[in-house]
């Protein structure tokens, strides 16, 4: 029942989904709205899914602890609840961000061995993208939940993108290691000492550069950073937009160029990765984008069903727990990984 779009944008998402998985999917919310948009699909007795009734709805303008309290049998809640009992391999939500951490928080816990949960949307970079967490689940952070972040967007990068070593950097005002505020130059200190490639500290406009493959910051930091990056994005595309329809010469070079410019967009387009998992969590959930299309819900079941068959959560646990076995100091095998961008 979360998103701008919804119900009928997020039943479209989910069904195109099940089609192209052949997975069973269950649409948790208001029974008669979920069951209207399901009319609308004539194969929906060929697919495995499920209504789940919830009666409330946690809305965007309201505080999402407070909410949960008073609506037990939100959308988000009875969802989450599903997965905590094992009905259900995972959890995605288009619809309030912090009454899904929130909720997550609550049914899952934490895994042993992390503090704080945090969420790590991908970013388009010259490279193809690169995981920025924390991106708004963990506003105040100790310099050991930057290191137990990075330990977690180093999995999620191996996992998802397929990179064997991915590149971990701290994000920072300046490239030295004695930039930055307490928490960053801690931090640097602890990420240098780990196992990860840590390749010391990135500036925000080495961001899209694609320096590093992993980038590690705060959760205030990096919700400004996100929203900065969509907004750079949009602006792009209207400009291009603008300037690629101004004249006849323009259109003409459009006609020739529109393969290209269509794959720009898919470079660029948040809908293409779907969602944010929220790393930390002892479940598997995917947030997505308050303004989520249909191809961006399927995208994130796709990530959430990737992520099942992947056992991601264990080889966070995993990894974690060798971090916290490791002695405090200790140097890595290869200081030689510690390279500027």
């Amino acid at each position: 029942m979360g998103g701008d779009h919804a119900p009928a944008r997020i039943v479209d998402g989910a069904l195109a989904a099940a089609r192209h998985l052949s997975i069973g999917v269950d649409l948790v919310g208001r029974t008669a709205a979920v069951r209207a948009e399901l009319a609308r699909h004539q194969d929906l007795g060929t697919l495995d899914i499920r209504v789940i009734e919830a009666p409330d709805v946690i809305e965007m303008a309201e505080a999402p602890a407070q909410a949960l309290r008073r609506k037990p049998r939100a959308s988000i809640r009875v969802a989450a609840e599903l997965v905590a009992t094992g009905e259900a391999a995972a959890l995605v939500s288009a619809g309030h961000t912090g009454a899904a951490i929130v909720a997550a928080h609550g049914a899952f816990g934490m895994l042993p061995g992390v503090d704080r949960p945090a969420l790590a949307p991908s970013v388009p970079t010259r490279n193809g993208s690169a995981v920025l967490l924390d991106a708004g689940a963990t506003i105040e952070c100790k310099p050991a939940y930057l290191l137990q972040f990075g330990v977690m967007g180093s999995v999620y990068a191996r996992a998802w993108m397929g990179l064997e070593q991915p590149r971990v950097g701290l994000l920072s005002i300046g490239e030295e290691a004695s930039k930055g505020n307490e928490l960053t130059r801690e931090a640097h200190q602890l990420l240098r000492a780990s196992s990860l490639h840590f390749i010391g500290n990135v500036e925000a406009r080495d961001i899209f550069a694609g320096h590093a493959d992993v980038i590690v910051c705060d959760g205030f930091t990096g919700n400004v950073a996100l929203k900065l990056c969509e907004g750079l994005v949009e602006m792009v595309e209207d400009l291009l937009g603008e300037e690629l329809q101004s004249t006849f010469s323009s259109q003409m070079g459009y006609l020739l160029s529109r393969r290209a410019f269509r794959r720009f967009r898919k470079r660029v387009d948040y809908s293409e990765y779907g969602g944010a998992p929220l790393m930390g969590v002892a479940g598997l959930c995917i947030v997505g984008h308050g303004r989520s299309s249909a191809k961006a819900v399927r995208n994130a079941v796709v990530m959430a069903s990737r992520f099942v068959g992947s056992n991601v959560l264990s080889r966070v646990e995993q990894e974690i727990a060798a971090v916290a076995a490791r002695p405090a100091g200790q140097p890595r095998c290869s200081d030689s990984a510690v390279t500027k961008p």
